[in-house]
């Protein structure tokens, strides 16, 4: 039999989940497919959303209409904002989740959209002439025929586990792996390689000395993931606890080394550099005597805890006599040790900004198969995809976000322009316009242009334009009311800030460092009766007012420079130039260009080897 549809996601996780989501809600006739409907959204590793840049992401996904944040609210275990002591360009939501409810949650969404069907199989191979995709075909038998398909495979491709000397041939521990894909894709012209990555061990509760170890309760405040107006934190809270190695453990661990996949060579893929395995930190740190581990539980009705910090592929033996050294662990039960997992990547500079493979129209690639490592990469990922496939099929410009206007766009240009020579894990430290990119303000930033292409619904316009327009009428009433220094001096030196000399507008006090508008409004009851007023969501309101009242120059000034660097993003240069021609050029430079083939001159200027002298010949060259 042969099924029609618009739109075949591959793929249940955390990217597949959201571009499934996405291009059903645009009015795609979508289908999922993957191979276990009771692992839709499995959090594979820590039982975490969010955290440093992660968690703007998150915020972003939601801004456009995305499930990512709606879900890990609803089942969130503990919430905490990650950098507070820092500026807000810095802050960064972080949630730990329970894992069965997480997934739960995301099948409740999936199973109930419009347009979305889910078929449980695996898919063994594509269906592509004449450079488009055309359907995929399943180890069923079934033949399912699309105008588009998204691939969002994970770490199942080919995917090879390690414990110890221990092979076993998944995708995860206990999951088959996928074959055939990779393979076809490969004889197509597809440059595939190989990544790798580990997995701590899973430890019981009911064995660990809670008493030796340090309480990290979460915050209890109006943050969450989801600009959506619903009550958050409704599951019981949990908290996390920290402990540390010690030289008694990191023996033991060298005594692993020569039996350790992830350090011995016996696996030769690509690794991560931030978030190495045990066994790596001892070696490279190998002047410290301890690195924090951080225990995270995994639900409000399971004894299963996530030990972050202890990744490890090291034989069973070893990490569970390690551990014993810890204090807390002395008596330590385990459900499952950590392990090593290998899998296929596409090399990323293959793809365009939206995702769509420039070798195979209408087939895009999405998550863990691009070389990025996180959930919430791959949701992003996952949602752009979604989306630009169903523009693909009905029409419309294809939606690409730029590095000022999203941490996805930042993530998405550098993985189609610069690769990856490791697992891609977003930092702050990655985007230039930092202060535009805060967690607070992404409704801001991408709400709109959501909306405009069908996936942010009407509720959410309407709660971003009262937003809007609050923040606009609070900032107004401060631009416009003054404080007399004898109404007001006496509580600004109870705030230990210096007093007024002549009247000053409320906005020029707010600026001060030692004043907020929680610790002022009291004193100022005209501001005070002007902020009751806000009909919902007043602290999430105030906070925004806030930041802009305190940044507003920084602000500004990173809008002065992301539009100088925008001229550049339009400067279009696809198609113009004949690189091999243009002796000018450095070899590097003729090589990468052509073969990553830029959109822009600004593209162009970021891929790896280019010189600001390229630039300006190809500059010279766009005038004659």
């Amino acid at each position: 039999m042969d099924f029609k549809y618009e739109v075949i996601v591959i793929g249940g996780g955390h990217a597949g989940c959201e571009a499934a989501a996405a291009a059903a809600n645009m009015g795609s006739k979508t289908l999922l497919i993957t191979m276990d409907m009771n692992k839709i959204g499995q959090m594979s590793c820590n039982p975490a959303v969010g955290g440093i840049a992660k968690g703007q992401i998150v915020r972003e996904i939601d801004a456009l209409g995305g499930q990512m944040g709606i879900v890990t609210d609803k089942t969130a275990i503990q919430f905490r904002m990650l950098n507070k002591s820092k500026g807000p360009a810095m802050w960064s939501p972080r949630a730990q989740s329970d894992r069965a409810q997480f997934i739960l949650k995301w099948r409740e969404i999936l199973e109930n959209t419009a347009n979305l069907d889910i078929w449980q199989d695996t898919v063994t191979s594509l269906d592509i002439k004449n450079n488009e995709i055309k359907g995929v075909k399943t180890a069923m038998g079934v033949n399912f025929s699309a105008k588009s398909v998204i691939l969002t495979n994970g770490t199942f491709l080919n995917g090879l586990m390690h414990i110890g000397k221990v092979q076993l041939i998944g995708g995860r521990i206990a999951e088959p792996s996928s074959s055939g894909i990779s393979e076809q894709l490969g004889e197509i012209g597809f440059k595939v390689e190989r990544m790798k990555t580990g997995t701590p061990v899973r430890i019981d509760g009911k064995s660990v000395d809670f008493s030796l170890m340090e309480e990290q309760k979460g915050e209890d405040d109006f943050h969450k993931f989801s600009y959506l107006d619903y009550p958050a934190k409704t599951l019981k809270q949990l908290s996390c606890w920290i402990c540390y190695t010690n030289e008694e453990v990191h023996n033991i661990l060298r005594k692993g080394l020569p039996d350790s996949p992830l350090y011995n060579g016996q696996i030769k893929s690509i690794g991560p550099r931030y978030c190495p395995s045990i066994e790596t930190k001892i070696v490279t740190f190998a002047d410290k005597i301890s690195h924090q581990l951080f225990l995270e539980p995994e639900g409000v009705n399971t004894q299963e805890y996530y030990l972050n910090g202890f990744s490890s592929s090291l034989p069973l033996d070893i990490q569970l006599n390690a551990l014993k050294e810890v204090p807390a662990f002395r008596n330590i039960k385990i459900y499952r040790p950590g392990y090593a997992i290998e899998y296929d990547f596409f090399d990323p500079t293959q793809l365009k900004h939206t995702l769509e493979t420039k070798l195979v129209k209408n087939l895009f690639f999405a998550g863990q198969i691009n070389g990025t490592t996180g959930y919430e990469e791959a949701a992003g990922q996952g949602l752009i995809a979604g989306i630009n496939a169903h523009i693909n099929i009905h029409g419309g410009s294809e939606f690409i976000l730029k590095r000022n206007e999203a941490y996805i766009g930042v993530l998405i240009d550098d993985l189609v322009t610069k690769g990856v020579d490791e697992p891609y894990r977003m930092f702050t430290s990655r985007a230039e316009y930092r202060i535009l990119l805060r967690q607070d303000d992404a409704d801001m930033r991408l709400t709109e242009k959501s909306n405009i292409i069908g996936l942010a619904k009407s509720n959410r316009l309407h709660l971003l334009e009262e937003k809007k327009n609050e923040i606009s009428r609070i900032i107004d009433f401060t631009e416009n009311y003054s404080l007399k220094p004898e109404y007001i001096n006496s509580t600004l030196e109870t705030l230990g800030t210096s007093p007024l000399k002549q009247r000053t507008r409320l906005k020029d006090l707010l600026t001060r460092p030692q004043i907020n508008i929680n610790n002022i409004e009291e004193h100022i009851s005209t501001f005070k009766t002007e902020l009751d007023k806000i009909p919902n969501r007043k602290e999430e309101i105030i906070e925004a007012i806030e930041i802009k009242v305190k940044y507003d120059g920084y602000i500004k000034r990173e809008e002065i420079i992301a539009d100088k660097i925008n001229r550049l993003e339009n400067i279009r240069i696809k198609g113009k130039f004949d690189y091999d021609n243009i002796l000018s050029l450095s070899t590097e430079a003729r090589e990468k260009l052509k073969r990553i083939n830029p959109e822009t001159i600004a593209q162009a200027s970021r891929i790896p080897g280019i010189s600001p002298n390229d630039i300006s010949i190809l500059l010279v060259l766009l005038g004659r």
